[in-house]
């Protein structure tokens, strides 16, 4: 389990004169239209909680107003709370004195913005760089970590150009080089890619994935597109009306979306393209037998079933046996029945690579972990199941 980078705890926060009126009235059940009509008090964000592990993208959806925009300015405390605590390190950002989170901000917690406010007379190089020049770092051993990843983000060959020479997608980029130079452990990006076509969008959240995988960093990411989320999130925090509606896998948001609000997002968009396997798989439709239980094998093969699948007493798949071997090996009074190999799918395979494999297979497949411990089955209905119930509305 990986640890907790981020903590928020009870986040609150009310913009204007009176914000404990505001909190008062949340407590009564009133909600955030009726506060403003009251008072004019503005609720931003209202008791919201949810941690946010090492290492992984963690994706705040929203629509416009729905309050992801001031949570994420209240982690890096650009914004104050009203009331609540936000935790990164173990510190708590609210708390700390004005320098320590200017430091902070500088060395460990980059934010890139939708706007790329890129310094138009400076070179691309010299804007990758910035970040570093700020903290005090000398000029060759800046250039040469900027450079180095301009590099990674496919724009070492631009250095030495100025952001106007660059087509949007490519300021975008420097825009994320800037943050990723001074190495981060926390990345908070605000709505970074929405400003561009939907090609260079992807381009961009290509970059950004391929990095994640090179470098695990921990990344709050803003966006109001449940595609551009369910493609690159760990995990999805769904805000309306300054609360918390839904958190989970993406999985877990498409298979089971908390009400009509989360469901609004689903419209138009096939998101069966989003499930895995474990997903798709049953726990309970093909009998499991322990390695070389003869008696086992023959109650479970008593019933309609033709085959069942071997585990072992760790329960990694050993194969299967069918109702044939076992008839075969009674006959020939052998201790057990011939145990088949057979192919596997992994928990986290995509829907593309399990319709491609069930498709050739006439038996059902079992589903494995990555220890290559049995987790379940999916067959041919079972796919259709899910495909039928997921693009009802798109075919």
């Amino acid at each position: 389990m990986n640890a907790r980078k981020v903590v928020v705890e009870g986040l609150c926060k009310v913009f204007g004169n009176n914000p404990k009126q505001a909190l008062d009235m949340l407590a009564g059940g009133a909600t955030k239209d009726e506060i403003f009509a009251r008072t004019g008090q503005v609720v931003g964000v209202h008791n919201v909680s949810f941690d946010v592990q090492e290492g992984e993208i963690f994706v705040l959806m929203g629509l416009s107003g729905s309050g992801k925009s001031t949570l994420i300015r209240l982690i890096n405390r650009l914004v104050e709370p009203t009331s609540g605590k936000v935790i990164v390190d173990g510190r708590d950002i609210a708390a700390v004195k004005r320098s320590e989170l200017t430091a902070l901000r500088r060395t460990d917690m980059s934010m890139v913005f939708q706007s790329f406010a890129l310094m138009p007379q400076r070179t691309v190089l010299s804007n990758a760089a910035f970040g570093l020049e700020v903290a005090g770092v000398a000029k060759k051993e800046r250039e040469k970590r900027a450079l180095a990843v301009l590099e990674q983000v496919g724009l070492a060959a631009f250095a030495q150009k100025l952001p106007s020479e660059l087509s949007g997608g490519m300021q975008q980029r420097v825009g994320l080089a800037r943050a990723l130079t001074v190495n981060p452990s926390l990345m908070i990006m605000d709505e970074a890619f929405s400003a561009l076509d939907p090609l260079k969008r992807k381009e961009m959240q290509n970059v950004l994935l391929q990095l994640q995988k090179e470098q695990r960093r921990t990344i709050m990411f803003v966006s109001h597109d449940l595609e551009e989320a369910l493609r690159i999130g760990n995990r999805i925090a769904i805000m309306e009306g300054g609360r918390l509606v839904q958190l989970g896998t993406p999985q877990e948001i498409i298979s089971k979306p908390a009400d009509d609000y989360v469901r609004a997002f689903f419209e138009g968009v096939d998101t069966s393209r989003y499930l895995t396997a474990a997903d798709l798989m049953q726990t309970d439709a093909v009998p499991l037998v322990r390695h070389a239980d003869t008696a086992a094998v023959t109650a479970s093969l008593n019933g309609s079933a033709d085959y069942a699948f071997v585990l072992d007493a760790e329960r990694k798949l050993r194969g299967f046996v069918t109702r044939d071997a076992l008839g075969a090996a009674t006959a020939a009074a052998t201790a057990a029945p011939h145990i088949a190999q057979v192919e596997s799918i992994s928990r986290a395979a995509t829907l593309e690579h399990v319709v491609s494999r069930v498709v050739a297979s006439a038996r059902a497949l079992p589903v494995v972990d990555d220890d290559g411990c049995y987790c379940g089955s999916v067959d041919r209905a079972a796919v259709l199941k899910v495909l039928t119930r997921s693009r009802g509305s798109h075919v």
